[in-house]
């Protein structure tokens, strides 16, 4: 484990990530996992709450290039980035090969209804057993109870969340314990296995360029996050590795 601005990062890779995700659902353990990058860390430095949640969490990899070269710093050199979207699919692959039933709870209807279709062309044996788009903005308490009731009934061992930062993470964790199945956030993966929204090319990942790829395709959602959150990030990051950060208290 590796903290990174006060949020505790784990050690892992694709293989161990989705086979501690398999082994969870095997057993109907409730958990949640969240694919940490920049935004989150950000989110979490400016809401303690928020930083509790994350690390709460039963399993968080580094999802963005900039927290794998943090990581490889601090002592993890073979650490490799645990990417969210990709992990969704090496979990999906196994899932269907064990027979293991999944569901999707996030985006809007027309997004998951593609999302299962293309899955079950690349995945055909993969039992998909829930499927739901939540309401935009907060959900009622009707509404959540309902979706908390679906999700036990479906009978599903893992559920991938794609809610988007921080409504998805927080929603996992205020449904640990409730829902018998591993909740794994995964964000914007919904949008590309759908096929709605571009990936960006992997020589962009490797260089920690994806945040410019999706800024030039949604600049007017991403620009203030990207122009707020990245400038900020470096300035705490190097403040981390002096030995200078210090965190903002839980009230």
């Amino acid at each position: 484990m590796v903290k990174i601005i006060d949020v505790r990062l784990h050690k892992t890779s694709y293989l161990k990530a989705s086979s501690l995700i398999i082994t969870w659902a095997k057993n109907f353990e409730s958990r949640y996992v969240c694919a940490c990058n920049v935004h989150m860390i950000m989110e979490a430095h400016d809401h303690p709450s928020f930083r509790q949640v994350l690390n709460d969490a039963d399993l968080i990899t580094p999802d963005g290039m900039p927290l794998v070269w943090m990581m490889r710093i601090k002592g993890e050199p073979a650490q490799e980035r645990v990417y969210g979207p990709t992990l969704m699919l090496h979990v999906l692959a196994i899932a269907e090969k064990e027979r293991i039933p999944v569901g999707f709870l996030g985006s809007t209807k027309n997004v998951v209804d593609k999302l299962v279709v293309n899955l079950k062309n690349k995945y055909p044996d993969l039992i998909v057993n829930y499927s739901y788009s939540p309401s935009f903005g907060v959900m009622s308490l009707d509404e959540n109870q309902e979706i908390e009731d679906s999700i036990i009934n479906s009978k599903i061992q893992i559920l991938f969340v794609g809610m988007g930062c921080p409504k998805q993470e927080k929603w996992m964790a205020k449904h640990k314990g409730k829902i018998p199945a591993v909740m794994v956030g995964v964000g914007a993966a919904f949008d590309f296995h759908a096929g709605v929204k571009p990936q960006s090319p992997p020589f962009l990942q490797k260089l920690g360029l994806e945040w410019l790829f999706r800024l030039f395709h949604e600049p007017k959602r991403l620009w203030k996050r990207y122009f707020y959150n990245n400038p900020r990030f470096i300035l705490l990051a190097i403040a981390d590795l002096l030995g200078l950060y210090q965190p903002a208290k839980m009230k």
